[in-house]
C-alpha cells in the first residue's frame, strides 16, 4: 500500500511512542445516539449501552462509560481493543500501513493526546469532537443500512416482515424493526437528550472543536432546527465547527431552511454520502434522486455557507463499478469550486458482511483496482493527501483481502445471503438488480 511519509511518521513518532496501540479518540471523539441510549468511539467499534441513570447524575457520562474507560485502560497498556479490529486489521497488512487511528488522532494537538496518555483511566475527560443522533426518523432505507437508523427501513420490516433465508453474521440486521433503537416516541420526554442540552449548555459548547448531527435524517429532527436557533441566538458564543451528515435530498422547504440556517453559524461542514451514481447510486441508497443530490451539493457550495463539504463513500460490493466515475464528478467539482468542496472518504463496509466487497470475482475486484490506480496518477494533484491515501487502500484492500473482518462466514454463504438479500429487496422496493448493474456483474449474480 503506497503512504506518504508524513503520515508513517506521525504514527511512529507521535502514537507508537505511547503504545502500540494507541488513539485519541477513544478520550476526544464519540458516536451518540440519543433516541437509543448507545455509544461508541468512532464509527469502527460496535456501539454500547450507555446507563440511563448514570446520566441523570453527571450529563458527561454519555461518552465516559466503564467500557471505554476499560479501553482506554488497554491502549495505555499497548493492548488492542477487540472493537478496534479494522485499525489492527489494516496495520497487520504491513508495517507501512495507515490505519485509522492515525487520522482519528492527529486532529487533536500532541499536548491534548499528552494528557490523554497520561490521564486516569477511570477520570471523565471531555470531548473535542462528537457526533450525535437525536432520533432514527429517515426518509431512505439504504441497502447497507437496516431499522436501527431508518424509519423508513422499519416500515418495510412492518409491511413485509423480517428478510428470510439469510445464514450469515449480517442476518440479524434485517430481521426485527430494532425498536430498542428508539426508546422514546416524538415529543416524549428522553434522559439521554436532557443530558445532552444540558452538557452542551453548560460547557460542552466550550470544549468541542466540532459537533457533527446525524441520523436517521438530521433535517427531519426538531432538535436539529433548534440547535440551528441556538447559534443563530447565541452568535460567537461558540467556536464549535457544526456539521451535519445529511442525505441532501429533502423536501425543497427543508433544503432552502438549510441554506439560510447556514449563514448563522460561523464554522459549518455538511457531510453527505454516496458511493456510486445514476441508477446505481439509487438502488444502493433507496430513496434517493441522485440528479438531486447533486444539484444540491452545488447548491450548497455556492448559496450556503459552508467551511467543507464532505462526501462519505460507503464501499460495498454494488457500487465499485461506478465508483471511478463518481471520483470523476469530485474531481470535476473540486476544480471548479476548490479542494474541499467536496474533500471525500472511502470507507470500507464491514457489515452486513454479505454486502462486502470481498464477495465480488477476483477478476472484477481487480479490474476496479486498476481503474483506481488510473485515477489516482490521473488526479494525484487534485486530491488531498488523506484522499490519495484511502484510494491507495481501497486499492490494496481489492487485491489482497478476501474476509470483511475476523469471524466472518466462509465466502460462499456471504455469497448466497447477497442473492438472497437482493432478491428479497427488489420486491420489496420495486426494483430490478438485471436491469441496474453491469453485465458482468449481472451474469456472475445469476449464476449464484
Amino acid at each position: 500500500m503506497s503512504t506518504s511519509n508524513k503520515d508513517l511518521e506521525y504514527k511512529k513518532k507521535v502514537l507508537d511512542t505511547k503504545s502500540a496501540s494507541f488513539c485519541g479518540a477513544k478520550w476526544y471523539n464519540a458516536t451518540i445516539w440519543l433516541g437509543s441510549g448507545m455509544t461508541t468511539s468512532c464509527h469502527h467499534p460496535l456501539p454500547h449501552k450507555i446507563d440511563v441513570e448514570a446520566v441523570k447524575k453527571n450529563p458527561k457520562a454519555l461518552h465516559n462509560t466503564p467500557e471505554k474507560k476499560l479501553q482506554r485502560e488497554m491502549m495505555q497498556a499497548g493492548e488492542r481493543p477487540k472493537g478496534c479490529e479494522y485499525c489492527w486489521k489494516i496495520e497487520d497488512m504491513g508495517p507501512d500501513n495507515v490505519s485509522d487511528r492515525v487520522y482519528k488522532s492527529n486532529i487533536y494537538s500532541e499536548e491534548d493526546l499528552n494528557t490523554a496518555f497520561q490521564t486516569p483511566c477511570q477520570k471523565d475527560v471531555d470531548l473535542q469532537t462528537l457526533e450525535i443522533s437525536f432520533d432514527r426518523t429517515c426518509n431512505f432505507a439504504c441497502s447497507y443500512c437496516n431499522p436501527a437508523f431508518s424509519t423508513t427501513w422499519v416500515k418495510d420490516i412492518k409491511k413485509h416482515g423480517p428478510y428470510g433465508k439469510l445464514k450469515s453474521d449480517g442476518r440479524n440486521h434485517f430481521t426485527h424493526p430494532h425498536e430498542s433503537s428508539q426508546l422514546y416516541g416524538y415529543q416524549e420526554y428522553n434522559p439521554y437528550i436532557e443530558a445532552f442540552w444540558k452538557w452542551w449548555d453548560s460547557d460542552l459548547h466550550r470544549t468541542l472543536q466540532e459537533l457533527r448531527v446525524t441520523g436517521g435524517e438530521p433535517l427531519m429532527s426538531a432538535d436539529m432546527w433548534k440547535l440551528f436557533d441556538w447559534f443563530k441566538d447565541n452568535h460567537g458564543k461558540s467556536d464549535t465547527r457544526l456539521a451535519i451528515n445529511s442525505n441532501l435530498c429533502p423536501k425543497d422547504k427543508l433544503m432552502n431552511n438549510l441554506i439560510e440556517k447556514s449563514h448563522y453559524v460561523k464554522n459549518f461542514d455538511v457531510y453527505t454520502s454516496a458511493e456510486a451514481i445514476g441508477q446505481r447510486a439509487e438502488y444502493i441508497r433507496d430513496g434517493m434522486d441522485f440528479e438531486l443530490w447533486k444539484k444540491n451539493c452545488v447548491r450548497l457550495i455556492t448559496e450556503g455557507n459552508l467551511s467543507a463539504l464532505h462526501v462519505m463513500c460507503t464501499v460495498n460490493a454494488l457500487c465499485l463499478d461506478s465508483l471511478p466515475a463518481l471520483i470523476d464528478i469530485m474531481v470535476e467539482w473540486k476544480r471548479t469550486y476548490g479542494k474541499d468542496f467536496p474533500n471525500f472518504t472511502l470507507n470500507i463496509l464491514r457489515f452486513p458482511s454479505f454486502q462486502s466487497a470481498v464477495v465480488l470475482p477476483k477478476r472484477v475486484k481487480d479490474d476496479v483496482a486498476l481503474q483506481l490506480s488510473l485515477k489516482l496518477k490521473l488526479f494525484r494533484d487534485d486530491l488531498h493527501e488523506m484522499e490519495a491515501n484511502q484510494i491507495s487502500r481501497l486499492i490494496e484492500y481489492l487485491k489482497t483481502v478476501d474476509t470483511p473482518h475476523t469471524g466472518a462466514d466462509t465466502l460462499d454463504k456471504l455469497q448466497q445471503d447477497f442473492k438472497n438479500f437482493y432478491k428479497q429487496y427488489d420486491t420489496r422496493r420495486g426494483k430490478s438488480f438485471e436491469k441496474t448493474f453491469s453485465n458482468e456483474i449481472v451474469t456472475w449474480y445469476e449464476q449464484l
